[in-house]
């Protein structure tokens, strides 16, 4: 019988269609791949998948329950529906200071307003008022303000000054943020890197509109571009064999020659054949397909395939 690769994905219409249309020729009719369709979820059943690819949970929570209990049955999830459940960029940046990696300056910024159901007793241990001499002195101006666990450049302000931060912060209500440096950067990299060992690094200019993002070159030349693009590579590798993410994105600022790690917590992250350009698409396309028939082959019925990143690893073992 043939083992199923499974996609769970939502409005985007280019990725899912040739992801499925290259693990069905790939596979040869040993695996073979198909859009998930869920019309029930009994506890601890069995659907059947070696292998599943995530593109949607993280906005429909019925999906990432689905996950987990296929993850259950043995299912390997690309990306670990239990790690991204409880995952957030400020412990990612918080991780990354352990390993080295460049990093903007950043600091978290309690909610401007309390979660529901708290009073003022609740916050006894927060000191108040909040040490903002120190914060502004640290990170500086202008700098960025975003969700510490949010994505897709949702709740994203540039701030110039104390009093335009505390106006920004002011239409956040319960969201806890996270300040961070502005990078003034020379170049700027996205990275694809799939199964923590095949990377792709796309010149990227995040001011441009989004259709023509990808629609820019590199400033850096010659033997300092080798340089910068190892030291990226290797970044890149490192950070998610810690993240222990399969499938996602790093975006690098470069300043004085130095790749800052802006953005690297990116599971489901942008494959359209519209915004990523025709060269970039087909290199996604074929590694995902690969990595998903890789990881079909080693499927055993029962048996768990939960994948986690270093760190995660190391404490476990400790």
């Amino acid at each position: 019988m043939a083992k199923k690769v499974g996609i769970l994905f939502g409005m985007e219409d280019t990725f899912p269609w040739a992801f499925i249309d290259r693990v069905n020729e790939l596979g040869k009719g040993e695996i073979t791949a198909e859009p998930v369709l869920i019309d029930q979820l009994e506890q601890g059943a069995d659907y059947g998948y070696a292998v599943i690819i995530d593109r949607i949970s993280h906005d429909v929570p019925f999906y990432r329950a689905y996950l987990k209990n296929a993850a259950l049955n043995g299912t390997y999830v690309i990306n670990n529906p239990f790690w991204w459940s409880a995952d957030e960029k400020f412990f990612n940046n918080a991780l990354m200071t352990k390993l080295g990696i460049p990093l903007p300056k950043t600091v978290l910024l309690p909610s401007f307003e309390r979660p529901s159901n708290t009073s003022e007793t609740s916050f006894r241990n927060l000191k108040y008022p909040h040490n903002w001499e120190y914060i502004f002195d640290y990170i500086g101006f202008p700098a960025y303000m975003k969700p510490h666990d949010g994505g897709g450049w949702r709740n994203v302000y540039r701030v110039e000054s104390p009093e335009d931060l505390w106006s920004k912060h002011s239409e956040t209500e319960q969201l806890v943020m996270m300040v961070q440096e502005e990078i003034v950067f020379t170049d700027y990299y996205r990275v694809y890197c799939l199964g923590r060992k095949h990377v792709h690094i796309m010149p990227y200019e995040p001011r441009n509109p989004t259709h023509l993002r990808y629609a820019t070159t590199h400033q850096t030349q010659g033997k300092e571009l080798e340089k910068l693009l190892k030291t990226i590579h290797d970044y890149t590798i490192l950070m998610n064999e810690a993240l222990g993410y399969d499938f996602n994105t790093v975006e690098f600022a470069v300043r004085d020659g130095i790749p800052y790690a802006i953005d690297f917590c990116n599971p489901a992250p942008d494959a359209d054949r519209n915004s990523v350009g025709e060269e970039n698409f087909e290199w996604i396309v074929e590694h995902a397909a690969q990595f998903a028939i890789e990881k079909a082959k080693d499927y055993v019925p029962g048996e768990a395939h939960i994948s986690w990143g270093t760190f995660v690893q190391d404490s476990m073992e400790k």
